[in-house]
């Protein structure tokens, strides 16, 4: 079978900072109408899964997309009742939370789903959210990646914890489960100790999709020795080759095979007649902008809360090393590219959160997603609408077909979970390999 581009839809009120003030959008963030509308268009389209981001802080200036939304997992797993084949994929940070937990968490939406559970790995970079969980500040990079890897570490042994079909559930001889098939965790690291066994059955897929968004240099290796899914921002297509290649190189020093991991960029479209209405809809769309809103955007997207107190048409500084990461990179990466001050920065990262930003008509926005992907930039992308649910429904309506039509994108679903989705093999039970190879 021909390669299958890999599409992914960002769950939410659309991104773009002042989308939400349009007649034609909606703006819900504890609506679940909305959010399970979404899912249903993109389900009907062949997406591979939708996509929950999360923020754990929101002052009271944040923007619309961040100042309200519903707990992902709990969201998901109402989404999970009223779906049949779309993965579901949410945000989970290792900075503030405890690996038991979330891999309870995460099993149980695999488990209520029939295997279409993906978490984003996330060491949550924003400073406010410290003071939410007891800490005076956020922990520095290395250790946050640090703490992630024992969280992940974790969290696999946990949904390791029995092997498939320990449960045998015998009622003659009144033997739920084969001790034979429990293995005891016992793990002792430096920022975690969990005893387990986590108390639920492997999950459908043995492991939820790992789903993972770094781009510097500790983030890469993360992706490399983890990642299944990397997440990515980028807006040049050789520049996203070489990273693509780095971070597959990477995941090879690992002993992984480089070819399962699937790299998907952030796109925000904007799709109208043609590409001189698309850019009418982005002047529309920027004339509503809260210029407060989009400078916390931008502050937040690089980590650099100081850049609210400069002239807006100050040059963009320099990032000093320890903040070399993600979107950060990404944005000082467009503003050399197109010689942006700090005002015409602000105003580019309140359209799509730093996404790359695509205009024309769906023809065009479907040649762009086929340069990249045949180009081998990209194995799928993960579509960032500017506002709900319009542009969702435009995308699935007028943009799949044109990809289905040349072979790009499925007309169906190959299997029920997102591992078929993404062609993602289930991981073997450590177990199942020892004796294998004994």
């Amino acid at each position: 079978m021909p390669r299958q581009m890999n599409l992914a839809l960002l769950l939410g009120n659309g991104v773009h900072v002042a989308g939400w003030r349009l007649p034609e959008a909606e703006y819900g963030p504890d609506s679940f109408d909305l959010m399970l509308r979404q899912t249903l268009i993109a389900e009907a389209a062949k997406f591979d899964m939708v996509f929950l981001a999360d923020s754990l802080a929101a002052g009271k200036d944040a923007p619309p997309g961040i100042l309200s939304r519903l707990e992902p997992l709990t969201l998901l797993t109402a989404l999970a009742m009223r779906t049949t084949h779309i993965g579901l994929a949410a945000t989970g940070s290792t900075t503030y939370s405890e690996p038991y937990n979330l891999a309870r968490m995460f099993a149980s939406l695999d488990h209520l789903s029939g295997g279409r559970a993906g978490w984003n790995i996330v060491t949550s970079s924003n400073r406010e959210a410290a003071g939410n969980f007891s800490m005076a500040e956020r922990p520095d990079a290395e250790t946050r990646y640090e703490m992630a890897g024992e969280f992940v570490d974790i969290c696999m042994g946990l949904w390791d914890s029995w092997e498939d079909g320990a449960f045998v559930k015998d009622k003659e001889r009144g033997v739920p489960a084969d001790l034979s098939k429990y293995h005891a965790l016992d793990y002792v690291g430096r920022h975690h100790q969990v005893k387990g066994p986590l108390n639920m059955a492997r999950p459908p897929q043995g492991h939820p999709v790992m789903i993972q968004a770094g781009s510097s240099a500790t983030g890469m290796g993360f992706a490399g020795k983890y990642a299944e899914v990397v997440f990515t921002v980028q807006g040049d297509l050789e520049v996203t080759k070489a990273f693509g290649k780095k971070v597959r190189a990477l995941a090879e020093a690992e002993g992984r095979d480089p070819s399962t991991l699937k790299i998907l960029p952030g796109i925000c479209p904007i799709i109208a007649e043609n590409e001189q209405e698309a850019r009418k809809m982005l002047a529309r769309l920027a004339s509503l902008a809260d210029p407060v809103a989009a400078m916390q955007m931008l502050t937040q997207r690089m980590d650099m809360p100081e850049l609210a107190s400069m002239p807006l048409d100050s040059p963009i500084p320099e990032l000093p090393p320890e903040r070399m990461r993600g979107h950060a990179i990404a944005m000082t990466a467009v503003a050399k590219k197109y010689g942006f001050n700090l005002g015409q920065l602000r105003d580019y990262a309140s359209a799509s959160m730093g996404h790359r930003l695509i205009f024309g008509s769906p023809q065009q926005v479907a040649d762009d997603l086929e340069e990249w992907f045949v180009s081998g930039a990209a194995d799928g992308f993960i579509l960032h609408p500017p506002f709900v649910p319009g542009p969702v429904e435009v995308f699935a309506t007028e943009v799949v077909p044109i990809l289905q039509k040349r072979g790009l994108f499925r007309r169906d679903y190959e299997g029920p979970t997102l591992r078929d989705h993404l062609g993602l093999a289930r991981p073997t039970h450590p177990a199942a390999v020892t004796r294998t190879t004994a």
